[in-house]
Parts: structure tokens; sequence; C-alpha cells
């Protein structure tokens, strides 16, 4: 996916910060913190993660779907896997 490639050092960064939520999370449940804090931290942690979906679906919609210069079976292709994302993501 040419847009991953061009993309790659900010959604590096992206899941870099992801992840230190999702480590800060299990300090929190290790730590024996308070619940209301635990559920803020796993929603902030689902909000990233939902933010990261979204960019990646619209650059590949924007690169496989959209894209004047691609054939009609590349854009087909390209709606067809994003549709499958989608219904994946989506359950």
């Amino acid at each position: 996916m040419s847009h991953t490639t061009t993309n790659r050092a900010a959604l590096v960064a992206r899941l870099r910060r992801i992840r230190g939520q999702v480590e800060g999370l299990e300090r929190a449940l290790e730590g024996g913190a308070a619940c209301s804090a635990v559920l803020q931290q796993t929603a902030a942690v689902r909000g990233a993660v939902n933010g990261l979906m979204a960019e990646l679906i619209e650059d590949h919609l924007h690169s496989h779907v959209a894209d004047p210069d691609l054939s009609a079976a590349a854009r087909a292709e390209g709606a067809a896997e994003l549709v499958d994302i989608i219904r994946r993501y989506g359950r």
C-alpha cells in the first residue's frame, strides 16, 4: 500500500502513542486504579485506535478507489478491500 509507505513515520509515531496509552492502562489495572480512571483510559485507547483506523480508511479510499489514474478493475478491487475491512471493523 503506497499510502502506508508514504505516511509510515507518522503512522508509526501514532502507534507508539497508542502503545503508551495501552501500557498506561495496564499499569492502572495492575496498580489498582479507580474504576473510573480505568474506564477513562480504556475510552482514550479506543478513541486513538478508532482515529488510526479512520485515517487508514481515508488514505485507502484516496489511494485505491478515488485516484483518477486507476483502472476500473483496480478501483473495484480497492473498493472491495475497503468494504471487507469496514464489515470486519464494524463487528
